[in-house]
């Protein structure tokens, strides 16, 4: 089968490009029965952010798509961490040295800084001139013996062959016209990008590189490089640019993209994995809601277009909506949704009276079965609005009494409803007994009754209808609220 990569760079959290990318890479490895590996490419060790390459593999877990080989899990093609084979790149920039492929380019800093600024003072991009390219075997000799700095340089040759892109259909960049010989080994002995990233997908054995629409135009030149080592090249596929819903670039700077946050509101992954597959292409059908197993099942390399896709995050709590249904419906996923409110009521409740009976299973159970639809995430369920179902209101019978003198009558007229109704509480039907309920009092007007049972019933003056608090508190809750409130 197939084998792909996801190669970030440990300089901080996984944000939802680089969940898009790593989400194509295990798709398309999971549909050919192929193998998704996690590669950490660092470099570049002056922007390595400690632990960012851990926290990477855990999102990566916590989002359902983990790696099958990984810094983390191991596996035949070690190590998965760039630094630690610099061994491996200085052999091969060593055999292009050796076939001419490359040379060493002994210019300085402060000279590659003036042909920058001379270059952009004619309104010309920025290249190497290639001036070390023709130096003699002795002349190299005699630097080297000054003891000189150098890097190494490709030899980039005029001539090109198209490639076929997996998107982009056919495609070539006349690189050596554009730009200067790059650097594939730089003085520290570390490679850039563009050497590590053929080396390393050449001895991993990936077959195909899905990477965003940036790389495109450097992958002519990658070519070249296979081409100088002799090597087979893996089939490449360029994803379109993630952006947000104007059209821009997603923005990093507000941390509001970033993985870890996402987990920390309580977000599914599901639900980010369905909208930024959703936005994009790839797949049979647009529709919110797919399941990973849908999503794997549904794609095909070919159908994804190269026009931008444009990532609507406020649509995101809808999509959790819907995931959040899913789960609750299927009953496995119910118990770790279970286990999850009740954490979360003690966290958010912990030091107001909450009840043991409120903590049950059966009642949060009753509770996620009957507001299912209805919340976009679980803590939904924890806010001032659902605090009824977790802390039983304190009221007395005098402050009942205070809305209307017939409060014991209220009471007992709806003890009388529940027990006949206990089988099928709707709020459509709640509000039609309650309405005629209200002309069996003598005097209380229909305001001043809600008002009471909403007080009864939330020990609150606002928050949802009285026939919703009562459906979803159930008839045994509410038969025991309002004998307390009376007893009082």
């Amino acid at each position: 089968g197939p084998r792909v990569r996801f190669g970030p760079s440990p300089t901080g959290f996984l944000h939802l490009g680089g969940l898009r990318t790593a989400l194509y890479n295990y798709i398309f490895a999971k549909k050919h029965q192929g193998t998704f590996i996690l590669r950490v490419e660092d470099t570049d060790q002056n922007r390595v952010v400690p632990g960012a390459a851990e926290g990477i593999e855990d999102m990566l877990d916590w989002a359902g798509i983990p790696p099958d080989e990984s810094p983390g899990r191991g596996g035949p093609a070690g190590p998965y961490v760039q630094s630690l084979r610099l061994e491996l790149y200085g052999r091969a920039s060593a055999a292009l040295l050796d076939s001419g492929a490359a040379y060493r380019c002994f210019c300085s800093p402060q000279r590659l800084e003036l042909l920058r600024r001379e270059a952009l003072r004619s309104q010309q991009t920025p290249r190497y001139d290639n001036r070390c390219r023709h130096l003699t075997p002795a002349e190299v000799a005699q630097k080297l013996s000054q003891g000189l700095d150098c890097v190494i340089r490709f030899r980039l040759e005029k001539g090109v062959e198209p490639f076929q892109d997996l998107v982009y259909g056919w495609n070539k960049h006349e690189v050596a016209e554009v730009e200067g010989d790059p650097v594939i080994l730089k003085g520290d002995g570390f490679p850039t990008y563009h050497l590590a990233n053929v080396v390393d997908d050449h001895y991993m054995g990936i077959t195909h590189v899905l990477r965003g629409t940036e790389w495109l135009a450097s992958t002519s030149k990658h070519l070249l490089l296979y081409k100088a080592f002799g090597w087979q090249p893996p089939q490449f596929g360029h994803l379109p640019l993630l952006l947000n819903r104007d059209g821009g670039k997603l923005s990093k700077r507000q941390g509001d993209i970033f993985l870890e946050r996402f987990a920390r509101d309580g977000f599914l992954p599901e639900a980010l994995l369905d909208i930024v597959t959703n936005c994009g292409s790839g797949f049979t059908e647009k529709q919110m809601g797919r399941t990973l197993e849908e999503l794997i099942s549904q794609f095909e390399v070919g159908r994804i277009t190269t026009h931008s896709a444009l990532l609507d995050l406020e649509a995101l709590p809808e999509f959790n909506r819907v995931h959040l249904t899913r789960h609750i419906e299927n009953q496995g996923l119910r118990k770790k949704l279970v286990r999850e409110l009740r954490g979360l009521v003690e966290l958010v409740y912990g030091d107001q009276q909450v009840d043991p009976d409120v903590l049950e299973n059966e009642y949060v159970e009753r509770v996620l079965l009957l507001r299912k639809g209805h919340i976009s995430l679980l803590k939904n369920l924890v806010s001032s609005d659902y605090s009824y179902l977790w802390v039983r209101p304190s009221v007395s019978r005098q402050q009942l009494q205070t809305i209307s003198a017939e409060a014991d009558e209220i009471g007992k007229l709806v003890l009388g409803l529940m027990t006949r109704q206990a089988a099928a509480l709707t709020v459509e039907e709640l509000n039609k007994d309650l309405r005629s309920l209200q002309k069996q009092t003598r005097e209380s007007k229909y305001s001043s009754m809600m008002q009471l049972l909403r007080l009864a019933l939330s020990g609150r003056q606002h928050g949802p209808s009285v026939a919703e608090m009562m459906v979803t508190l159930g008839a045994e809750e509410v038969c025991g609220r309002i004998h307390r409130a009376l007893s009082s």
